[in-house]
């Protein structure tokens, strides 16, 4: 099982991103995706939660620095996305997803994506 991250990059303030979080393993059930972010000299932030086993679109938490903003989602398969408008500065960092897997006959463990990088200009 592993997480393979991708759409960062750099945009201006004001734009948007979606980062999208792909859980690559066979017959996976996936639980509790976090979304995290570390900025320059500021402890990891949880920013997002999406709970996928919960209703059609997943229940979804957001810190208040991105509530309004942010927008976690569930794909159509084993991919999770994290919708980012209104992107300032202050959003600038490195951005992980985790996410709780199980596999058939496996317990449930805690697996990290390798993070991508998020820059937003002034």
């Amino acid at each position: 099982v592993r997480l393979v991250e991708s759409g960062g990059g750099s945009v201006q303030a004001g734009g948007s991103l979606r980062l999208a979080c792909t859980v690559v393993a066979n017959n996976a059930v996936i639980n509790n995706v976090r979304w995290h972010r570390q900025t320059p000299g500021s402890q990891r932030e949880l920013v997002a939660t999406i709970n996928p086993l919960v209703g059609s679109q997943g229940l979804t938490t957001y810190a208040d620095s991105v509530k309004g903003r942010f927008i976690a989602s569930r794909g159509t398969t084993n991919t999770m996305y994290l919708q980012m408008n209104r992107l300032s500065a202050e959003d600038t960092g490195i951005y992980y997803c985790s996410a709780y897997v199980t596999v058939v006959g496996e317990g449930w463990s805690e697996f990290w994506g390798q993070g991508t990088q998020v820059t937003v200009s002034s």
